[in-house]
């Protein structure tokens, strides 16, 4: 453990007296709610998970990490905010982390360097990349009870703005920036799927369809009777993504780009609807027009719905196509094609609250696996708010904020010879979720 470090008396006065700030107290940590992630890691070993992906090519006789635990130690870095694996330097000898890795907070060894984990993130080749992409699918599709009836994937990419020579970058005129495009696919209940690092540039249908062939294919193995619905928006609406959904037998509902053949289609209603918005007096009017169309690449005609909109904004038209039979045009622009806004929030959760975006590493393959290991930090926050009750404000809150309230914790840390005690302040304002969590996440009793 490292020395405490005393600090001159630099605070100003408090009526009169020196305000002194030390670092000599008993051996304290400021995460000690890393103890609940590690209640959720333990039950899915995601780092074993990943670790079985790998080839470790290192001398068994020299090895002080193991690959569990280097990965692990990297992801509970990650899930508790500390995205740089510099930090590593400091957190491998903090009390909470080493309970994490399961080491003794005083007596156990320090945890792994940072040039241990840069090399661990260099180690993966395409091969090991690809059984981790099945892996994750598998791990899933086993995260679920029972098998769903049905699942929704929203798919999806996002800018990741990159900042020196790395593989794969390309320069994105939209975002006059360097960087990556990730595609991304998250279920309805905010599960991640599967993310997939490339180029910055608008994925071809080519491209996406074969994403999408192969990412069907695993979950098949395990849901062959599944339905599955496709939202995405209307750059996923190629040729090859919906001839690929009629082939798989995947329902869909897809945004269509606008075209005269399209404005020709709603014309009519796009005027009267501007009639009535200004005989209701500038309140808003939305309304709803189903037809079929085909464009000419497409091999078939498909059912259409325009949803036209005017509002003090002015005229908006927007449309989807889909090949859901049942269902007016309302409900399925409302209910169903826009519910994939929610997708922005589970990318939001993921590259902002967990720094997916720091593919800082100089190979492509590095950073497909730091996407991998912050994929598996999503996967620990997702599972952790699941556990939280229904219909508590906790259940819907975002990661940062489950973070700064459940993790963010100080404590004292006392190792004994037959346990470790943690002790939490009594002010502790989280003490009755705390106690809840820790119930709902305890491993069972040995019978």
């Amino acid at each position: 453990m490292k020395q405490p470090i005393s600090t001159a008396p630099v605070l100003s006065p408090v009526n009169g007296k020196p305000v002194l700030m030390n670092f000599d107290g008993a051996l304290m940590s400021s995460d000690a709610g890393l103890a609940l992630l590690r209640e959720v890691e333990r039950r899915h070993d995601l780092a074993g998970l990943l670790a079985s992906c790998l080839t470790d090519q290192r001398d068994p006789g020299k090895v002080r990490h193991s690959l569990d635990d280097i990965i692990r130690f990297r992801m509970m870095m990650i899930a508790a905010g500390y995205e740089d694996g510099n930090d590593a330097a400091d957190l491998r000898h903090d009390p909470s982390f080493k309970i994490a890795l399961e080491r003794n907070p005083q007596t156990g060894a320090a945890l792994c360097s940072q040039p241990t984990i840069s090399r661990m993130e260099n180690l993966p080749e395409m091969r090991d990349l690809i059984r981790m992409g099945r892996a994750m699918v598998r791990f899933y599709c086993l995260s679920f009870a029972q098998v769903p009836g049905q699942i929704v994937l929203d798919i999806d990419d996002t800018f990741d703005a990159v900042h020196g020579h790395q593989q794969l970058r390309l320069f994105n005129a939209y975002y006059d920036e360097y960087g990556f495009q990730p595609i991304v696919v998250f279920d309805g209940g905010g599960r991640l799927v599967g993310a997939l690092l490339r180029p910055a540039r608008r994925p071809k249908g080519a491209e996406s369809a074969a994403h999408l062939r192969r990412l069907i294919r695993e979950i098949r193995k395990y849901w062959p009777k599944t339905e599955i619905l496709l939202r995405a928006d209307s750059h996923y609406c190629t040729p090859q993504v919906l001839d690929l959904c009629d082939q798989r037998g995947l329902n869909y509902v897809l945004g269509l780009s606008r075209n005269a053949r399209l404005q020709k289609e709603v014309q009519a209603l796009e005027a009267s609807t501007a009639a009535r918005y200004a005989h209701n007096t500038g309140h808003k009017v939305r309304r709803f027009k189903t037809f079929t169309y085909a464009a000419g690449s497409w091999s078939k005609t498909r059912r259409v719905v325009a949803r036209v909109e005017v509002s003090s904004r002015g005229r908006d038209t927007r449309y989807i196509v889909t090949n859901l039979d049942g269902g007016r045009g309302k409900h399925l622009y409302e209910k169903i094609y826009s519910a994939r806004g929610q997708a922005e929030n589970h990318i939001k959760g993921w590259k902002t609250h967990l720094a997916s975006d720091r593919t800082s590493c100089n190979k492509a393959s590095a950073n497909q696996m730091r996407l991998m290991l912050h994929g598996c930090a999503y996967w620990i926050w997702w599972t952790l708010r699941a556990a939280c009750p229904k219909r508590s404000q906790w259940r819907n809150a975002q990661f940062d904020t489950l973070r700064l309230h459940l993790v963010k914790l100080a404590a004292t840390i006392v190792e004994k010879k037959t346990r470790i005690v943690m002790t939490l302040p009594a002010s502790c304002p989280r003490q009755s979720l705390l106690r809840l969590l820790l119930k709902t996440l305890a491993p069972p009793r040995p019978t």
